[in-house]
């Protein structure tokens, strides 16, 4: 049975979920004081632990005049606390042969460590220590604006990285997930530290932060750790609090909804490459919709592979392409599914129409069952060998606290890709493929 994570806590402080899961593993879920909520995946035999500082926020969550705020703070963490310096935080992994980074989301942020089991406790310490205590030095933030503005004009640079910074904005429009994640040059240059400041002090606190670990962990003493950590931080650990519900799951927006445009869009971003890149797709599913699987098994098999549709046309049957391939993302009330190419400027629009007529063909006609076995076969392979280190089961429990509200075993998990059929994959190819459509091209174009 999948490990059901509730949305508050269902009991006292102590109380806790614990399920056993595939390869002798063992996953707890406890609620401490205040609401912060810790998970923990033993490993036996292992020698390595990875654990991550995840917060509920993310680009979709600044409010005006603080666009850029959450990346900013991804940087700036690591810059110095009442206690450590950025000298201290770096020290500090390096001295055991760690590593630490973080990552910003649309929808929420992490800081992880991976390190020997042994050093553990420092790594809870110090992550703990710059989640609760971050200086946010206007010296430091004023450095650190700089190196933001430099590593957008690299991602700037990089017209693969362009179109699909420009496709989320297309399909989603006006909607708070259209926004890019890293913020733009122009709200990185306006946004004031006070701005910063603040939307570190309205998002970062108890209730919003799941502590999530996978390795050779022990759940009560890491538990131990994160709450002596944290009192030592100055978070107040109320024993009455509980845990922020995840966001609302559910609510697809329908296109011409909440800023999400109602008509397809062409858009063309000028420069001067001598290869175009080119995306083609629309909205698609939440993080949490059932057919999420279903989705998995139609990208294998349109977009997911050198076996695919799009690579075997575009790229062997017809030269036009060296890179092709389809992806999806999903969020809590709505997502995206694109088709991607890189080619010669010349040949985009036979490489559009050849993308969509396959897209279509989908939607048409089921797949072939030698299709369908060789996706799932792909899916299957890439789950278990997606499980074989402690960073992959450290994010899948954060994931699963903030996005999914449950936790699947790996066979269940497989259980559930290997139950699509290709009528399942004919009908959602179907829906995905009626919705407005959308094609951003970069390159040597007109804007």
């Amino acid at each position: 049975m999948p490990l059901d994570l509730p949305l508050v806590r269902t009991g006292g402080p102590g109380a806790e979920q614990s399920v056993g899961q595939d390869g002798d593993t063992h996953v707890r879920r406890s609620v401490l004081p205040g609401g912060v909520r810790v998970l923990s995946e033993h490993m036996p035999g292992l020698r390595s632990a990875t654990v991550g500082a995840w917060v509920g926020v993310g680009s979709r969550d600044e409010e005006s005049g603080h666009h850029g705020s959450t990346h900013f703070l991804e940087h700036l963490l690591f810059k110095g606390t009442a206690r450590r310096t950025a000298m201290d935080i770096a020290e500090a992994f390096d001295a055991v042969g760690g590593e630490a980074n973080a990552a910003t989301g649309k929808e929420h942020t992490c800081y992880y460590a991976r390190v020997l089991d042994t050093d553990l406790p420092m790594a809870v310490d110090v992550i703990a220590d710059m989640v609760t205590s971050a200086r946010i030095d206007t010296d430091e933030l004023e450095t650190e604006r700089g190196v933001i503005l430099e590593e957008l004009a690299m991602n700037d640079d990089d017209p693969s990285d362009v179109v699909h910074e420009q496709f989320a904005a297309a399909v989603l429009g006006a909607h708070p997930l259209g926004r890019p994640i890293g913020g733009t040059p122009d709200t990185i240059r306006a946004v004031p530290r006070d701005a910063v400041w603040e939307h570190y002090r309205w998002h970062y606190k108890p209730s919003t932060l799941v502590v999530s670990a996978a390795g050779g962990v022990d759940h009560d003493a890491l538990c131990e750790q994160v709450f002596d950590a944290l009192a030592t931080g100055g978070w107040s650990l109320d024993e009455a609090a509980a845990p922020e519900g995840r966001r609302v799951p559910g609510l697809d927006l329908p296109a011409g909804t909440a800023g999400i445009p109602a008509v397809g869009l062409e858009r063309s971003v000028r420069r001067p490459t001598e290869q175009a890149n080119v995306i083609v797709g629309s909205t698609s599913l939440t993080a949490t919709d059932p057919r999420r699987f279903t989705l998995s098994v139609l990208n294998a098999v349109l977009g997911g592979g050198m076996s695919s549709r799009l690579f075997q046309e575009i790229r062997e049957r017809r030269g036009l392409a060296y890179s092709t391939y389809s992806f999806a993302s999903g969020h809590a009330d709505t997502g995206v599914f694109g088709l991607y190419a890189g080619c010669t400027p010349a040949r985009v629009d036979e490489v559009v129409a050849l993308m969509v007529a396959e897209f279509e063909r989908l939607a048409d006609s089921p797949i072939t069952p030698a299709e369908l076995e060789r996706s799932l076969g792909q899916l299957c392979g890439g789950l278990v060998l997606g499980m074989e280190d402690t960073g992959s089961r450290m994010s899948r429990l954060g994931k699963a606290e903030l996005v999914h509200g449950e936790l699947l075993s790996l066979d269940e998990s497989l259980e559930r890709v290997r139950a699509v059929t290709a009528a399942d994959v004919q009908e959602l190819a179907a829906d995905l493929a009626s919705r407005p459509r959308t094609v951003v091209r970069v390159g040597p174009f007109g804007d």
